[in-house]
Order: C-alpha cells, then structure tokens, then sequence
C-alpha cells in the first residue's frame, strides 16, 4: 500500500476516533471517584444530539460569529493532516511545514476569540483575554521545543529541508536517540504534554467541566454558540487533543513495520488519555497567576534539552 494512502487511512482512522478521547478521560475519571459515570461514547452522542439541533445567534453578532466555528474546525483538521500519523510522514509536508501547522492551531484559536469578542459579552471577553495571555506564553515554548528537534536533525548531518519537516521530527528517530543515549531529548515529551494541558484548556490549567464564569477561560468564550455551532467547536477540541497527543507518542514509537507503529501510536495516544483523567481525578486547577509559572518550567526544560544537546 503507497504512503499517501496509508497516511489518509490513519488521517480518517483519527479524525473517527478522536471523541473518544473525551470519553476515556471521563471514564477514568469517573471510576477515580467510585461512579459510574457517563458512556464511553457519550461525546459521539452529544455531537449528534447537537447536530440536529437549531442554532441561536444574537441579534448583536457579526458574520465572525457564524464563521468562527467552521474556520476552526477547517484550520485544526488541516494541522491534524500535516502530522506524521502512525509511523507515516504526510505526503503534504515539506521543509518548515511546523511553522504552518502552528499557525493554523493559532488561527482557530484566535477565530473563537474574535467569535467570543464579538457577542459584546464582557465574560466572554474575559475568557478571551486569559486565552490570548496564555497563548503567547505556549507558542514560543512550542517553537523551543521544536528548534531542540531540529537542532538534533541537523546534528545527525542531515540538510536544514529535512531536519524542518514534521515528518522527519515525528517519524521516530528522537526514540531510537534517547534510547542510544541522547537522554536531553528526554526533556521534550513532558514540555509537549504540559502544552497539551495548555492548549486544550485542562486541569490544572483550565477546568473543562466548570460552570463559574469567573474561573473559566475556553468554555466561557463558547457560552453563546449552540447547535452544530456548538458541535464544530467540540469536535475541533476532540481533535486537537488527538493532535497533541500524537506528537508524544510519536516521540516514544522508534521505526519498526508499519502495523506495529500503527498499533503502538493508537496505544500510546489511548494511554495519554487514561493519564489525563488520572491527573484531573487528582489535582485541582491552578490559579490563574501560577499558570505562567507552568508554562516557564515547560520553557525552561526545553531551553536546558537545547543546551545540553549543543554541548555534545
């Protein structure tokens, strides 16, 4: 089977899959606490439930509003794509595509903002405010940490076209190095997991299941949108969370044949989800002016994984 079709494959395989992320998370938490909790499948149920429900806009709202969704879902389902899924580099990659891919995570998050500005709700702007801040924290943390990938590309001799394709960071070369001894490449999964409690607002950054305005960044901003509205904007959170978690597993699966790549990816990622409602079941969110703190450390270990691959 050619590479493009197998990665298509693996693209559809996680864009099916990717609500059942939410559904491990509750599970686990639920069985934390002695409940018995909702469905496994109960975020597909609530998609369709949303589905086939009208939308209600205020008459205040702009264009932005009706678009913000679709625009989100469109850029984060093309990020997913560029991703090496399963072993299989993407056949639309090329050199610096993580620059692109960035961006496009940035562009639906900044639509939802614009969306949550545009109600004139000040709780909505609010949630927007503290989005935008811990945004512009993450992002060069993101960058960080892909710069000590690159840097360990080019170390290897390879040309800077290879060494800034996410097919190349991702396709399983970082594990066969930290497993031969580069140790400082161990730094970068712990600065992409707590990017990925960052970016999809989860404890103890954000708390998803919270109904105080006052303590709430994404879910305060997506107040006013209901419907399909509403099920874009949950679907595009499903995804994004398949995403991150893809990037840390891609980082542990060293090359072997394609179906063992593939079984261990969907492993690892099912893995990441049971961890994430096994911390959520035992912390608490942090309060909001100790976030940038965690965001630092997650700068400060990707800075030292730099550092200590430069003085090799």
């Amino acid at each position: 089977m050619s590479q493009p079709l197998l990665h298509a494959l693996h693209f559809v395989l996680a864009l099916l899959l990717s609500p059942l992320l939410f559904g491990i998370i509750n599970r686990v938490k639920a069985k934390v606490a002695g409940r018995h909790g909702k469905p496994l499948l109960q975020t597909y149920f609530d998609l369709i439930k949303l589905l086939r429900k009208g939308c209600v806009r205020s008459d205040c709202t702009t264009p932005v509003f009706t678009l913000a969704p679709c625009i989100q879902i469109s850029a984060t389902v093309l990020a997913l794509y560029f991703l090496p899924l399963g072993g299989v580099a993407s056949p639309a990659g090329f050199a610096g595509d993580f620059l692109l891919v960035s961006y496009l995570l940035a562009a639906g998050r900044f639509v939802i903002m614009l969306a949550a500005l545009d109600t004139g709700s000040s709780f909505e702007g609010m949630g927007a405010s503290r989005e935008a801040t811990f945004s512009a924290f993450a992002e060069p943390v993101l960058f960080l940490a892909m710069i000590v990938l690159t840097s360990f590309y080019m170390d290897l001799g390879h040309s800077e076209a290879y060494a800034f394709s996410l097919g190349t960071l991702f396709g399983g070369q970082s594990a066969l190095a930290w497993l031969n001894g580069k140790l400082e490449l161990l730094f970068i999964p712990p600065v992409f997991f707590l990017l990925l409690l960052v970016e999809n607002s989860r404890i103890p950054v954000d708390d998803p299941t919270t109904h105080l305005e006052l303590t709430m960044i994404h879910e305060v901003m997506i107040l006013d949108h209901s419907g399909p509205d509403l099920a874009l904007i949950l679907y595009a959170s499903t995804v994004k969370l398949w995403f991150f978690a893809s990037l840390i597993a891609s980082l542990f699966i060293p090359p072997m044949q394609i179906w063992q790549e593939s079984l261990l990816w969907l492993l690892l990622i099912f893995l990441l989800a049971v961890i994430l409602g096994l911390l959520e079941s035992s912390m608490a969110r942090l309060r909001l002016h100790r976030v940038p703190a965690l965001i630092g450390a997650a700068g400060m270990m990707a800075a030292l994984a730099l550092i200590l691959s430069q003085m090799r």
